[in-house]
C-alpha cells in the first residue's frame, strides 16, 4: 500500500467517525427524548422550536429547523394529535395558520433534554461561510455517488409511516 493510498484510508475513516459521532448523538438524544418524554426526536426538536418561536406558520417552521415543508408537517400533525400543539388562524391574516405549544407541550419542553439536532445546525451555522459551502457541496456529491439523493430528507429520527416511501421527483 502507497503512502497516497493509506492517507487516503485515514481521510475515509476520519469522514466516517465524525458522521458515525454526528448520528449517534442524534440517535442518543432521540431516544433520551422517547424515554423521558414519549416523544421521538424529530417531535422534540419540532416542539422546541415552536417554544422559542411562537406564532410560526408551517413553511417559517420549515425554514427554522431546515427541512422540507411535508416533512415537518408530518411531525406537526403528530403533535397537534397529542395536543402538544395548536393550529389557529393568524391575528393579521385568517388564511394563515399559527402554530403554538400548548400548555401541556411547555410543560414537555420545560423538563426536555436538548435536541442534538440544534446543536447540529448552531455547529453548522458557526463553520465559516467557505467551509460551510464546501460541506454542502461534498454532502451532495457524496449523496449523488451513493445514488440516494433522490431520497426524500426526512427530519432525523422522525418515525412516520411514510418515511423512506418518498422520493423527490425531478
Amino acid at each position: 500500500m502507497g503512502a497516497h493510498t493509506i492517507f487516503q484510508a485515514g481521510e475515509t475513516r476520519t469522514v466516517l467517525d465524525g458522521v458515525r459521532r454526528i448520528v449517534r448523538t442524534l440517535h442518543e438524544s432521540s431516544r433520551a427524548a422517547e424515554k423521558t418524554l414519549g416523544l421521538s426526536g424529530a417531535q422534540l426538536f419540532v416542539l422546541q422550536t415552536l417554544a422559542d418561536a411562537p406564532g410560526l406558520s408551517l413553511n417559517a417552521l420549515a425554514e427554522r429547523t431546515h427541512t422540507h415543508q411535508s416533512s415537518v408537517s408530518t411531525v406537526v400533525s403528530r403533535l397537534v394529535e397529542r395536543g402538544l400543539v395548536l393550529r389557529a388562524p393568524s391575528a393579521d391574516d385568517g388564511r394563515r395558520l399559527e402554530l403554538r405549544v400548548s400548555a401541556e407541550g411547555r410543560r414537555l419542553v420545560g423538563r426536555a433534554p436538548d435536541a442534538a439536532q440544534a446543536r447540529l445546525i448552531h455547529a453548522i451555522e458557526q463553520l465559516a461561510p467557505e467551509k460551510r459551502r464546501v460541506l454542502a457541496r461534498a454532502l451532495l456529491e457524496l449523496t449523488q455517488k451513493m445514488d440516494v439523493d433522490r431520497h426524500a430528507a426526512v427530519m432525523f429520527f422522525d418515525h412516520s409511516e411514510r418515511k423512506g416511501k418518498r422520493t423527490i421527483r425531478g
